[in-house]
C-alpha cells in the first residue's frame, strides 16, 4: 500500500472512550484495548474509498497498549492532542482525517489541513 496516499485516520483515544459512560474511568487502558479491537474489524471509513492507515493515540493510564494488524497504536509521551498534531504535522500533503470530539484539538489540527469527525463515527 502507497501510504503517502493512503488517508492517515488518527484517532483521540481518550476522548473517544470518554465519549461512552461505560465505566471506562476504571480501567482505562482495558478500554483503549477494546477500542483498538474495535477498530481491527471496521471495514474502512464512512465516506472515503481506498487504503486507510488506523493511529490510535494513548495517553496517561492507556499508554503501552500494544499494536495490531490494521491498527497503529502511538502511546503520547506527554499530551495526548500534542502528539496528534504532531502527526498531522509529520503528514504533511497526505490526507488525514482526526477522530475528536474536543474543540481545541480540533481547531488544531484543521488549521494544519487535516479533517475532523466526532467518535460515532469509529463507535458502534
Amino acid at each position: 500500500m502507497d501510504e503517502d496516499n493512503s488517508l492517515l485516520l488518527v484517532i483521540d483515544a481518550a476522548n473517544v472512550v470518554g465519549s461512552v459512560p461505560d465505566g471506562w474511568w476504571r480501567d482505562r487502558r482495558g478500554a483503549a484495548e477494546r477500542l483498538r479491537d474495535r477498530l481491527t474489524k471496521a471495514d474502512g471509513v464512512p465516506g472515503h474509498d481506498g487504503p486507510v492507515e488506523v493511529v490510535l493515540v494513548v495517553e496517561g493510564a492507556a499508554r503501552g497498549v500494544e499494536s495490531v494488524p490494521g491498527v497503529r497504536v502511538e502511546s503520547a509521551p506527554g499530551s495526548g492532542d500534542d502528539h496528534i498534531v504532531a502527526l498531522v504535522e509529520q503528514a504533511a500533503g497526505r490526507p488525514v482525517l482526526v477522530v475528536t470530539a474536543d474543540r481545541e484539538l480540533r481547531q488544531r489540527v484543521r488549521r494544519l489541513g487535516a479533517d475532523v469527525t466526532g467518535p460515532r463515527t469509529v463507535l458502534p
